[in-house]
């Protein structure tokens, strides 16, 4: 059984068993890889979604603001107009 075919078998076994030991490692580090950019792509995604939201609050607001002073505003102009023509 310790044949040098036999010897060359088991090391050629235990070079192939090393490699893919080094391919599962690898996988194992590129997967933990992956899962932080999905965990960094959620975080954008939320951050993005909370300011849209804060843009549209904002928005709003300066829509109920500046409403009121345009329809004002367009009210004195027809004034004026009404007044002196």
């Amino acid at each position: 059984m310790d044949s040098p075919d036999d010897r060359a078998i088991l090391d050629t076994l235990r070079e192939i068993r090393d490699g893919q030991r080094e391919m599962l490692a690898l996988m194992a580090a590129q997967h933990a890889r992956a899962e932080e950019q999905v965990q960094k792509s959620r975080d954008s995604v939320a951050e993005s979604v909370a300011l849209q939201k804060l843009a549209l609050r904002r928005q709003r607001t300066v829509t109920w603001l500046a409403l009121p002073a345009i329809l004002l505003c367009i009210a004195a102009i027809a004034y004026l107009v009404l007044r002196y023509f």
